[in-house]
């Protein structure tokens, strides 16, 4: 595997999960595999699990660990082509992008959508230029319409967790005050209709997904009905995709709220989240710190993710 972009890319879902538990089991078995390695982590964007767990995932395999904020220290960078470059930018990506690949193996890229243009977000521009022109294996930490490594640790989570063979997993929206990125929704939707659960995705009316995510999950606009009988209820919250509402925020309806009387309506469902949460808006304190809530053991997950990816990354290059 040379580069790491969606659940397309690690193959089949069954090896994936036994391989991450494999790598939990005896996190350091590898370090010979990252032995003068360096991986040099890129941030566009703010990041707390993401950096950490990879960061950790890295130096499990024994590599050299570089990160670079773009926004703090480095020079501001021009993305477009064409442009006369008379402002507050004196480089481009496209002379960035190839020197940083002359200083490391491998590229960890964290650069969300921009809300400026659907086309450019959903033709992934950023990541995909790190791809293209860096010469280097390269993994999302989160792209504009993507997130993989949190998808995979949630994918490992559940497979932990589940008493049933084909658990009831409901994904509901859940308001915020901000406008965020369908990046972590699009990216679940795609890895759990990747595997054979039951698969129910909740949402008020002008919230729809993009149609190639939702591929073949129930779309249920009553949140009640759609938990009734769930074995993990995954929340989050996304700003509106379609037109002309791209990257607004169209409702904050408290009613979402994941709260202890939701709750009572899955089977004695687990509650998981991607962090960062906001309280009280997206689920309430006792449904967060219940014994049911998975939260921390999804985050603690996303270093495992990143090994198993970085791993199999590091034996490509040695093929």
């Amino acid at each position: 595997m040379r580069n790491f972009t969606n659940v397309h890319d690690i193959g089949p879902l069954d090896a994936a999960v036994r391989e991450a538990l494999e790598v939990k089991n005896n996190r350091f078995a590898y370090k010979h595999l990252g032995q003068d390695k360096t991986l040099l982590m890129i941030f566009f964007n703010s990041s707390l699990r993401t950096r950490l767990s990879t960061q950790k995932a890295a130096m499990n395999l024994g590599m050299n660990v570089m990160v670079l904020d773009i926004n703090q220290g480095a020079w501001k960078l021009e993305t477009e082509r064409g442009v006369i470059m008379d402002g507050d930018k004196p480089e481009h990506l496209l002379e960035a992008i190839p020197v940083m690949g002359c200083y490391c193996d491998v590229i960890g890229v964290r650069s969300f959508a921009q809300f400026q243009s659907k086309e450019d977000d959903y033709q992934e521009k950023i990541l995909n230029q790190f791809i293209r022109y860096s010469g280097r294996p390269v993994f999302s930490m989160e792209a504009a319409t993507r997130h993989p490594l949190q998808s995979f640790a949630d994918l490992i989570t559940i497979e932990e967790h589940k008493t049933v063979e084909r658990p009831k997993v409901v994904m509901t929206w859940a308001p915020h005050p901000k406008a965020l990125p369908q990046a972590v929704p699009n990216s679940f939707a795609e890895w759990m209709n990747a595997t054979d659960y039951d698969f129910v995705i909740t949402h008020p009316h002008g919230y729809e997904l993009d149609p190639k995510f939702v591929g073949n999950a129930r779309v249920e606009y009553d949140q009640d009905k759609a938990l009734q009988g769930a074995d993990f209820v995954y929340a989050k919250n996304w700003s509106a995709y379609a037109d002309p509402n791209y990257g607004k925020v169209i409702s904050t309806d408290r009613s979402w709220t994941v709260t202890a009387e939701k709750m009572a309506l899955t089977n004695n469902a687990f509650f998981m989240h991607c962090l960062p949460v906001r309280r009280i808006m997206i689920v309430s304190d006792d449904v967060i710190e219940s014994p049911r809530s998975l939260v921390i053991p999804e985050a603690a997950n996303r270093e495992i993710s990143a090994e198993v990816v970085l791993k199999r990354i590091l034996e490509s290059l040695d093929k």
